[in-house]
């Protein structure tokens, strides 16, 4: 009968300490305590999958319990021995806490501490993944781990020790594993190798390392997958990554090299076929995420044999690497894997997985259109200069400053062309006024003004536009607008005029007054402003205000209505006015107080 075939991973199990590799601190520890007699009553050996717990719960048994012993090097021949190594729970007993979890357990294991152990000097307790154990069972098991009886050892084995409470680990000795290096990993595949007669390159020994993630477990169990492939020929790489369904490097190369040509007509036909052998979108973006890991490292180290043992880089591929690394910033690099990771929870939500692979693969063949760093950084440092020193302007804004120019009025320019006037610079009299001059010195100033030219500065004529524009009332705006003409816009007063003396009568009483107060106040910032309104004959009402506007903006659709509303309900104003005038209404006197309060909600008017 032939013999039953063994993994790699039992066959090779560490039997001494000696075996264990990359656990030096912890080996060194238990052995001295060994030497010294000075034996717990309980560990706690905690650690990543795969790193010797187990292993090393067992040689610490054997040590004990071997019939030469206590020894750091049992004999493996002797009764104790043989049943550890078979298994055989005897003196020491393995218990999966996943299975045996409930108090009722516990229980029955304190039942049978009480017998003495049988070929040993121990009777031994491995509990494995004791993180497993309900809260009951632990508190179960603390007063006898905390004083258990002379010849009884618990060694508590976990993956996750913070699952643990913190009762339990206060009454044991812990030991922490870590993962045991590529290095230590590489070296004792190149001895399993060579003893079983495998065919397999020290590329791809590096490649079963680094894929391991620290567990020698998983090195050995993916080194016995792959040893059948090596009868009849080396063992390489690629075939290691056909194994673990991992993409080779030369088809990421050649994916990395249409995203820095932005060539998606290439990139996605080629994303097909590798998603046609079987990879899935998962993945694929996870080895795109891990070659750009790669690419960033090349870019940032120039210690080649330390790029060696941190990627799967070798001397053949890594001045393909190099070269495409110098094509991307780190910034770059850095946002590429950042949008992978967006990608990969997207397919991980989405039932259409492969829908958002192409979209994935087009998005980065469009990488140069991100937002870079450096060029977000540099716009903000010049809008930030500009801030400082004021240089700046606002595109299809009209800006219309606050500042009271120095204008001076119509009026106040004829007064000065007067020949009575006397030069303020040089303080000489000038020829005496003629008789012409002194009846035309004689008149209201504004009224001078009005008839030479009304409303013939640009400036005032903006200033006006600005400061009626800023009155809420659509009718008191309009009237405004429509009848009023500037004559002095200044800090000491405002002047303004019209043809009729009704309209000022109007623009002196009631909400019109308030209102272009209100509006002056707020748009020349001015508290209290003197506004003097008068009567102007010669004023064209036909000649519109037009302010003059570098680059003007045409007028919105609803400019236009409310332009229109405005004339409409001025024209309507206007006919109102001239009906009141020619058929003026009786005042009656004797009115009562609802009436007069009626009549002053409407500015002194009667509505019929």
């Amino acid at each position: 009968m032939e013999k039953k075939y063994i993994p790699l991973y039992r066959k090779y199990r560490p039997q001494t300490f000696h075996d264990l590799i990359g656990q030096e601190n912890i080996v060194h520890a238990l052995s001295n305590a060994i030497e010294l007699n000075r034996i717990s009553h309980a560990y706690l050996l905690c650690g990543p999958r795969g790193t010797g717990k187990t292993s090393s719960a067992r040689i610490l048994a054997k040590s004990l319990n071997c019939k030469e012993g206590p020894t750091l090097t049992p004999c493996g021949k002797c009764p104790a021995c043989l049943d550890i190594m078979n298994s055989v729970p005897v003196d020491v007993i393995e218990i999966d806490a996943a299975s045996n979890r409930s108090v009722e357990d516990t229980q029955a294991i304190l039942e049978k501490i009480q017998y003495v152990p049988v070929n040993g000097r121990y009777k031994i307790y491995v509990i494995d993944e004791v993180h497993m154990l309900s809260n009951h069972a632990f508190n179960a098991l603390l007063k006898t781990l905390e004083e258990p009886p002379e010849n009884v050892i618990f060694i508590l084995a976990t993956t996750e020790p913070h699952k643990v409470l913190d009762t339990i680990i206060s009454r044991c000795q812990r030991f922490d594993f870590r993962r045991i290096t590529t290095d230590d990993i590489v070296k004792r595949l190149e001895y399993i190798s060579q003893q079983e007669n495998i065919n397999i390159s020290k590329e791809a020994l590096y490649s079963i390392a680094k894929n391991s993630q620290g567990g020698m477990r998983d090195a050995l169990a993916l080194l016995d997958q792959i040893s059948v492939i090596g009868i009849n020929k080396q063992i390489n790489v690629n075939d290691i990554n056909e194994i673990l369904g991992k993409i080779s490097y030369d088809t990421l190369y050649e994916v990395v090299q249409y995203i820095i040509e932005a060539d998606t007509n290439k990139s996605v036909p080629l994303i097909d076929k590798i998603y046609s052998k079987g990879n899935e979108p998962v993945q694929i973006v996870t080895n795109l995420i891990q070659y750009f890991r790669d690419i960033m490292l090349v870019k940032n180290c120039s210690d080649k044999e330390l790029i060696y043992s941190l990627t799967q880089i070798n001397e053949d591929i890594y001045k393909r690497t190099k070269s495409q690394s110098e094509k991307f910033t780190i910034d770059e690099i850095i946002q590429i894997i950042d949008k992978l990771a967006y990608y990969i929870q997207q397919i991980k939500d989405t039932t259409n997985k492969y829908l958002w692979l192409e979209l994935c693969i087009i998005d980065l063949t469009n990488y140069k259109n991100l937002p870079s760093a450096e060029n977000l950084k540099r716009r903000i440092e010049e809008l930030e200069a500009k801030l400082a020193n004021g240089d700046f302007k606002i595109e299809q804004k009209i800006e219309v400053k606050k500042e009271i120019p120095s204008i001076k009025s119509e009026h106040e320019t004829i007064k000065e062309q007067v020949p009575h006037n006397i030069n303020k610079e040089t303080k000489q009299e000038v020829s005496k006024p003629t008789e012409e001059n002194q009846i035309n010195d004689s008149k209201p100033q504004h009224e001078e003004a009005v008839k030479t030219s009304p409303s013939g500065n640009n400036e005032t004529d903006n200033l006006w536009v600005s400061i009626v524009q800023s009155i809420d009332s659509v009718p008191t705006r309009a009237f405004y607008m429509n009848l009023a003409r500037p004559i002095e816009i200044s800090e000491e007063k405002i002047v303004i005029a019209f043809t009729k003396e009704m309209f000022v009568k109007q623009a002196k009483e009631g909400s019109k007054k308030q209102a272009l107060t209100d509006a002056v106040s707020k748009y020349l910032n001015i508290q209290n402003p003197v506004i003097e309104i008068i009567t102007g004959n010669n004023i064209d009402l036909s000649k519109k205000i037009t302010p003059v506007i570098s680059n003007p903006i045409p007028p919105k659709e609803d400019e236009k209505d409310l332009k229109k509303q405005e004339e409409e309900e001025y024209h309507s104003y206007i006919e109102q006015k001239e009906k009141e005038e020619s058929n003026p209404k009786p005042q009656n006197v004797n009115v009562s107080s609802q009436a007069e309060l009626i009549k002053n909600l409407f500015n002194g008017k009667y509505i019929e």
